[in-house]
């Protein structure tokens, strides 16, 4: 099966993502600069997620471009990573009016575990479909860095229950660490 049309449906639904998060900025009440302070907090949190949506997208880019084909289980992994990376904005929105409270921030983290958990599987999916291409098994496992997001996601979310600025600062830190892609990868596509 071809990867364009999945590369194609993945570019516009994360354009779309992006696009409705935006929308969630309202106009300043007052024309005066108190009234764009005080939208500090949403941008912050909008452009947190703006960048971690784009470090989603270009490691997703990246891990197509290594691809071969795709069959059905790389696209029903591809979709649910869209289901959870389709809440982003939503819990985006919530933690921006609250971002010093718990609970909006405790969701923030658990979307982006799952949206993280099911890039891992997107990756597993990729992997057992070209399980005769050792280069794409080696080129993809990174078990130590799959490993720490997950710790450290799980730990801002705990973290979240107590001090939620100290969970944005984690969650913050594990998008430094995807921020950067994986040499080989990048040796890989620049060979394409």
């Amino acid at each position: 099966m071809n990867k364009n049309r999945l590369e194609a449906f993945t570019d516009g639904v994360l354009a779309i993502i992006i696009t409705i998060m935006v929308l969630e900025f309202k106009v300043p009440e007052n024309a005066d600069f108190q009234s764009l302070i005080n939208l500090l907090p949403i941008f912050g949190i909008y452009t947190i997620s703006f960048i971690l949506i784009v470090v989603h997208w270009n490691n997703h880019h990246h891990l197509l471009q290594i691809s071969k084909s795709v069959n059905s289980k790389i696209l029903w992994a591809n979709h649910h990573q869209l289901f959870w990376l389709s809440i982003v904005p939503f819990a985006t929105a919530w933690v921006g009016e609250d971002y010093s409270k718990d609970i909006p921030m405790v969701f923030y983290g658990f979307i982006l575990l799952m949206k993280t958990i099911a890039y891992f599987i997107l990756e597993k999916a990729i992997i057992a479909h070209h399980k005769n291409d050792d280069c794409i098994s080696e080129i993809l496992y990174n078990k130590y860095k799959n490993y720490i997001t997950l710790l450290l996601y799980i730990v801002g979310i705990g973290v979240s229950f107590f001090f939620p600025l100290i969970a944005l600062f984690i969650y913050v830190i594990i998008l430094f660490i995807w921020f950067i892609p994986s040499k080989k990868v990048e040796n890989v596509v620049s060979n394409f």
